[in-house]
C-alpha cells in the first residue's frame, strides 16, 4: 500500500515514467546447516510488477517498484537438521513473493538509448509456499509451508544488482539478487538466503515531458 500510495504521489512530478515489467528467473539459495553449505539447484520462476522511474539529479534516478516474484530451490542435505524436520534428505520448495524495490538507477549517458546500473534493497513478503521432501524412512511428505516466528519467516531483506540496456519506451535488463537475511526463524534450524539470477524487460506507460 506504501509503495502504492509513492507510485500514484510521484506519477505528478516532471519527467517521471510509469513503467511495467515481468521477466524469468532462476532461484537459488545459500543454505547452509551449522556453517556447512548444503548442495543446491536451481528452480526457474519469475517476476513481475510496476514502477516509476524518477529524475532527480542528472542522471541518476529514483526508481521504486513493487512486484511479484516467483522464487524456490531445491536441496539435498548431508547432515540432520531440525527444520523442516530431522529426518529430511532434501527438500524441494516454492515459494510466491511480493517485493517492494527502492532503487538508485544511473544512466552511463544522457542520450535517449543508453546503458544503466541499477542497486539498492528490496523488502520481501513471502506469502505462502509449498514444499516436498524425502524422510530417511523413505517416505515423502508434502505440505504447505508454515509461516511463524519459530518456523519460515514471513519477510526477509535482499540487495537487488540490475544491468540493462533503455530506450524511451521500453527497456530490457539483467538482474541479481542477494538475501541479506535469513528465510527460516528457527533458532537451531538452517540459514536459507535468496539468490536469484534472471533476465526481464518492460515498457513505458508514460513519455518524458
Amino acid at each position: 500500500m506504501l509503495i502504492a500510495t509513492l507510485v500514484i504521489s510521484l506519477q505528478g512530478f516532471s519527467q517521471t515514467q510509469a513503467f511495467i515489467f515481468a521477466g524469468v528467473q532462476a532461484n537459488n539459495v545459500r543454505y547452509t546447516i551449522n556453517d556447512v553449505k548444503q548442495n543446491t539447484s536451481f528452480k526457474i520462476g519469475g517476476q513481475a510488477g510496476l514502477g516509476l522511474k524518477v529524475p532527480f539529479d542528472g542522471r541518476l534516478s529514483f526508481v521504486p517498484s513493487v512486484f511479484y516474484s516467483l522464487k524456490g530451490y531445491q536441496v539435498d542435505f548431508d547432515r540432520s537438521s531440525p527444520y523442516p524436520d530431522a529426518t529430511a534428505i532434501n527438500n524441494d520448495v516454492t515459494i510466491h513473493c511480493v517485493e517492494l524495490a527502492p532503487l538508485l538507477q544511473y544512466d552511463f549517458t544522457a542520450e535517449p538509448k543508453h546503458f544503466f546500473l541499477r542497486i539498492g534493497p528490496s523488502l520481501d513478503f513471502q506469502l505462502f509456499g509449498h514444499e516436498e521432501f524425502q524422510t530417511n524412512t523413505g517416505s515423502t511428505i508434502s505440505r504447505s509451508m508454515n509461516f511463524d516466528y519459530d518456523k519460515y519467516g514471513h519477510y526477509s531483506g535482499n540487495a537487488l544488482g540490475h544491468f540493462g540496456y533503455e530506450t524511451e519506451s521500453f527497456f530490457i535488463y539483467a538482474q541479481y539478487t542477494f538475501g541479506l537475511a535469513s528465510i527460516n526463524n528457527y533458532d537451531e534450524g538452517p540459514q536459507i538466503r535468496h539468490r536469484n539470477i534472471g533476465l526481464s524487460a518492460g515498457f513505458f506507460l508514460k513519455k518524458k515531458k
